[in-house]
Parts: structure tokens; sequence; C-alpha cells
């Protein structure tokens, strides 16, 4: 399985960080519309992300619930029929959630610099640091760490889970 070293944080002035990212980028920004819907899932998280084009990717993943960057094992499937799939899964194994998004995508060397709109629950950064396939996870953890001190962001600002929990978590 693809690794990646992940951080997620909610941000409040996300204009002003797509401008500071934008200076250092090597390509982005790119805006991307994502509709991801979630599937019960007990040994990880399975996802069904469809884009504005009609096309979609099912994604298994798995990483710790922890704020802080946190290693995820993920694999992606391109589909062409991601309504059909959605249906399909949703009566096989139940939704556990549907995340609507606005994605605004940065490269940073290797690291995907995700800015996220995402409905009913505000604005996000994510970064996504890609591992080789024998390297160690804490090359990736210093870099996404690194990272995260350009841009700005404050350790208190990291979130566990995904977005899906945040929408279902009580307020």
């Amino acid at each position: 399985m693809a690794r990646n070293i992940e951080i997620k944080a909610r941000v409040s002035d996300l204009d002003g960080i797509a401008r500071s990212v934008a200076t250092f980028a090597d390509s982005g920004p790119i805006e991307i519309a994502q509709d991801d819907t979630f599937f019960k899932c007990q040994r990880g998280r399975l996802k069904l992300r469809e884009f504005a084009d009609g096309s979609g990717e099912l994604i298994f993943y798995r990483r710790p619930d922890q704020a802080g960057p946190k290693e995820s094992f993920y694999l992606i499937s391109p589909t062409s029929a991601p309504g059909d799939l959605r249906e399909f899964l949703s009566l096989a194994l139940g939704q556990a959630g549907r995340i609507v998004k606005a994605r605004t995508l940065f490269m940073v060397g290797r690291t995907r610099v995700h800015l996220d709109r995402v409905k009913g629950l505000g604005q996000f950064l994510e970064l996504e640091v890609v591992l080789g396939e024998d390297e160690p996870e804490a090359v990736g953890v210093e870099e996404a760490d690194a990272l995260i001190q350009r841009i700005g962001i404050d350790r208190s600002q990291l979130i566990e889970g995904a977005y899906v929990d945040l929408l279902a978590a009580p307020t």
C-alpha cells in the first residue's frame, strides 16, 4: 500500500494561507470540487470521491486518529461510475457520512498541500507528504513539521480524525 504522512489543521484565513503557499509552491493552485461519501468499514476508512466531471475514486485508508503528523496507508482505485458505485456500497455497507468540499491543491516538493472549504465545517489545511516504499516515517514527519511551521500553523490548530468524524461529532 502507498503511504504518506498527514497533518490536518483548522484555519481561519484560507485566502491568506493560499497567498503565502503560492510564493514557494512548485505548482498550483488547482481548484477541485469533491463530494466524498464514507461507508461503514471496520478496518479503516472507505470513501468514494466524486469529481465535478463525473469521474471518481474509491479510496481505502488506515491511519491513527491523533493530532499532529500521522502515517496513513492507502489504496486508490479510479471509477467512471461513482454514482452507481455509491448506490452499490450504500446498500451493501451503509453510509457513515458525506463531505462536500472545495479544495485548492498546491504541490511543495512531494507534499500535497490541500486548502479545504468543507460544507458545514469550515476551513482547513491538510498536508500529505508522500513517502517512498521503504522510507522511514520520521523523514516525512520532519518534512510535515517544517512545512506547517513555514506556513504558520500553530500546534493548537491541529485536529484528529477525518472530516466525516468532525461532522458527526456533537457540537
